[in-house]
C-alpha cells in the first residue's frame, strides 16, 4: 500500500499545517489542514480509497471549502475597511 493511501499520512500532514498556521497566522493553511484531516477522516472511514488522483481532488475541494467558510466567518466582511492603530515598530 502506498503511503498517500495511509489515513495517519494525511491526519499527519492536517496536525503539522495546523502548527504552521500558529506560526504563519492569517488562515491560508488551517483550509489545507482541514482538507488534510477530511482526507484522512474519509480513508479511515474507508469511504475513499485508491488512487492519488482521486485523494487530491478530495483534498482540495475540501480545502477550499474550508477556506471559504474560513474567510466568511473570520474574515473581513463586505465593506469593512481593517484599521491598524498601532504598527508593530512602535514602542
Amino acid at each position: 500500500m502506498a503511503l498517500w493511501q495511509e489515513w495517519w499520512v494525511w491526519m499527519v500532514a492536517g496536525a503539522v499545517l495546523a502548527i504552521l498556521e500558529v506560526l504563519i497566522p492569517g488562515f491560508i493553511l488551517l483550509g489545507f489542514a482541514i482538507g488534510a484531516g477530511i482526507t484522512g477522516a474519509l480513508l479511515w472511514l474507508g469511504v475513499l480509497g485508491g488512487s492519488l488522483a482521486v485523494l487530491l481532488l478530495v483534498f482540495g475541494v475540501s480545502s477550499l471549502i474550508a477556506w471559504l467558510a474560513l474567510r466568511s466567518l473570520v474574515g473581513v466582511r463586505h465593506g469593512q475597511v481593517k484599521i491598524w492603530d498601532r504598527d508593530i515598530n512602535d514602542n
